[in-house]
């Protein structure tokens, strides 16, 4: 496939990140590199989306420390970046809606063609940019004269760092400027962008449980976005979607990252960190990067069982 055919993906990690750990940041890895090798997609972009603070789980700091360590986490990183948009809100989000807003920015934004996993890419949603005015960066319909996919996947990238990857610093998280146009090049061009949502595989198993997801939501998720899951531990996904009508409805849509290669960041967990932290276990480094470490004994965090 040639990259005009391929889909270009943003992939949107949604959670509590308390705290963010090396294998979150693998996990971003691990997906794209699989993504890659299976030749149909190319990955732009990735997004850490923490939960917001009335989400109510148990021993979970404020977000503005968990975006701070996240924004610590993904510093090195030329295309993992942090997104504030759902700690910002006025209640807990949804992960549906996360997802809803990240594409309906894209579209207003970039003017990129959005699809959903189920649309034929001969029938995309096309975003406008806010700006109807304003001149087109190509306006010569000679072919020659027009950027090839090679030449506008790096505007793409650019526009997309600008929108939904903006590293801002570590103190001071902004919003995207909804009303700029970053988009007129995109309209040119028939390149695909979908919204992915990246999980392990317990949030996989979750679908499973009764009453715990919202039945519109979950078909949203996994019917029109889709989702990109890198299993934890050697977990069984195909017994998961064995177990849910609805996960065995849209399979397709479900991209399971397979691997020959034995991660141990796989059996890293926040849960694990927190307790490696508050019993002073050294192998606290082994779990999370330096300057999380760093910033988590400054500021005095998961120091009890309380959080």
């Amino acid at each position: 496939m040639t990259e005009t055919t391929k889909t270009h993906v943003i992939l949107l990690a949604c959670g509590s990140f308390n705290p963010i750990t090396k294998g979150h940041i693998q996990m971003f890895e691990r997906a794209r590199d699989y993504l890659h090798k299976t030749g149909r997609f190319i990955v732009i972009g990735g997004i850490v989306s923490p939960v917001h603070d009335s989400y109510g789980k148990q021993g979970l700091v404020s977000s503005r420390h968990r975006l701070i360590m996240c924004q610590l986490a993904v510093q090195n990183s030329d295309w993992i970046r942090v997104d504030p948009w759902e700690c910002y809100q006025d209640t807990w989000q949804t992960t549906c809606s996360v997802l809803e807003h990240h594409r309906d920015l894209m579209k207003r934004v970039t003017g990129c063609i959005l699809s959903n996993v189920n649309t034929p890419s001969m029938t995309p949603v096309i975003g406008q940019p806010q700006n109807e005015n304003t001149q087109p960066m190509y306006q010569n319909s000679n072919v020659s004269t027009k950027p090839t996919a090679a030449k506008i996947l790096g505007k793409v990238g650019e526009s997309l760092s600008r929108i939904c990857c903006v590293r801002p610093p570590v103190e001071r998280f902004t919003f995207v400027d909804e009303n700029a146009n970053l988009g007129t090049v995109m309209r040119y061009e028939e390149i695909e962008l979908r919204i992915l949502l990246l999980c392990g595989s317990d949030l996989l198993e979750s679908f499973c449980i009764p009453g715990l997801w919202n039945e519109a939501d979950m078909e949203v998720i996994v019917g029109d976005f889709g989702i990109v899951v890198v299993p934890r531990d050697a977990a069984d996904t195909d017994r998961i979607m064995n177990h849910s009508s609805l996960l065995r409805k849209y399979k397709n849509n479900i991209m399971v990252v397979k691997d020959d290669i034995n991660h141990p960041m796989s059996v890293v967990s926040s849960t694990k960190s927190r307790l490696a932290l508050q019993h002073g276990d050294g192998h606290v480094v082994d779990y999370l990067s330096q300057p999380v470490i760093d910033y988590i004994l400054k500021s005095q965090l998961y120091i009890n069982a309380s959080g």
